[in-house]
């Protein structure tokens, strides 16, 4: 055994390269999971720089230095990025108000239509289990709205710590874009000299990365508009704050579209109930999602769709699990990483041996 192990790390380890990339992974782990909620600010400017780099790089192209580049696009997207939320946010929050005030009305419509299947097919459905079904309901519910108030009074705490990321986030990506080359060249200082292996697997994740978070933003975007004009259209009630959910609910592949279809579906249901109009509403939202997945993510993200659905999803609860929602966001580029990195490892040499 122990000369099976030995033999095996001779063919893996046997590169400098190879060790050094190892390391630094290691490295890496470590230091998000011991300290990825203090590093969150700078996880969400790492995002924010990926993300303005590409307007930034145009205006140099153009002509413009770095620095004012930088100051003129991180201008303008805070100034559109405020506008949106003044915009979204009072809207959101009424529909969430109203959403909430109506959601008992709506599980006691589907407790009384539920306790009616018994009487249609007493064959099918035992009564008793139909009670411990909605019993099952009710307390999820009534913890999760436990959950939701004890979340909203604890973030009143954290009012303070949120208006100091408020600043420090956009003070960070701005001294990030502008002194990019600098901080670049600061960090090669402390890598070994023998990395060969992580300048390959970071000029590969680099690219991916930034096409990734770009992808990702107008994913959410077109996502989000596309959903809401046939919502608007046919009046369905919080129109405004169900298109966000299918939005934002694209950053978990797979998982995010099944979740959010549930509410899509219940307010719908509740509104019109078994209608044409409800009919055309889920044709219109399950069209959206399949022009989502079949035909947007893989013109925007033509290198994640190479991995097959089952890492993807298996990437989402592990990654997730490990992180929570940078897990999730960063779900794909980890899992290309991983490939990444194997694909660079050392190969075993198929030599014969003497």
């Amino acid at each position: 055994m122990f000369e099976v192990l030995k033999r095996w790390y001779q063919t893996r380890f046997s590169d400098p390269n190879a060790v050094t990339l190892f390391l630094l992974l290691l490295f890496c782990f470590a230091i998000l999971w011991l300290f990825g909620d203090i590093l969150a600010p700078l996880l969400v400017a790492l995002v924010m720089a990926y993300l303005l780099e590409w307007p930034v790089s145009r205006l140099q192209r153009l002509g413009l230095g770095r620095t004012p580049a930088t100051g003129l696009v991180l201008l303008l997207f805070l100034t559109l990025t405020v506008l949106a939320l003044l915009g979204l946010i009072p809207t959101l929050v009424s529909q969430g108000i109203n959403l909430a005030k109506e959601s008992p009305a709506m599980l006691g419509h589907t407790q009384d239509y539920v306790r009616t299947l018994p009487e249609k097919y007493p064959e099918l459905i035992d009564v008793s289990l139909v009670e411990t079904l909605i019993d099952n309901i009710r307390q999820r519910i009534l913890s999760g709205g436990e959950t939701l108030v004890s979340a909203s009074l604890s973030s009143l705490v954290n009012v303070v710590a949120l208006l100091i990321y408020l600043i420090l986030v956009p003070l960070m990506v701005f001294f990030m874009l502008k002194d990019k080359g600098v901080l670049l060249a600061g960090i090669r200082r402390f890598l070994p000299r023998n990395r060969t292996l992580v300048n390959r697997v970071w000029v590969e994740m680099n690219d991916q990365i930034i096409n990734y978070i770009r992808g990702k933003v107008i994913e959410i975007l077109i996502v989000g508009i596309a959903t809401y004009i046939p919502f608007a259209l046919m009046g369905l009630r919080y129109s405004v704050l169900l298109a966000v959910a299918v939005g934002f609910s694209v950053l978990i592949p797979y998982i995010g579209a099944a979740a959010v279809t549930v509410p899509v579906t219940m307010v719908a249901l509740f509104q019109w109930g078994l209608t044409p109009e409800f009919a055309w509403l889920m044709v219109a939202y399950l069209v959206i999602q399949a022009l989502d997945g079949n035909l947007l993510v893989p013109l925007l993200f033509s290198e994640a769709v190479n991995l097959h659905p089952v890492v993807i999803i298996i990437a989402v609860l592990v990654f997730g699990g490990l992180w929570g929602f940078w897990g999730v966001f960063f779900a794909i580029p980890l899992a290309t990483l991983v490939k990444a990195v194997l694909n660079a490892w050392p190969k075993r040499d198929e030599s014969p041996a003497p």
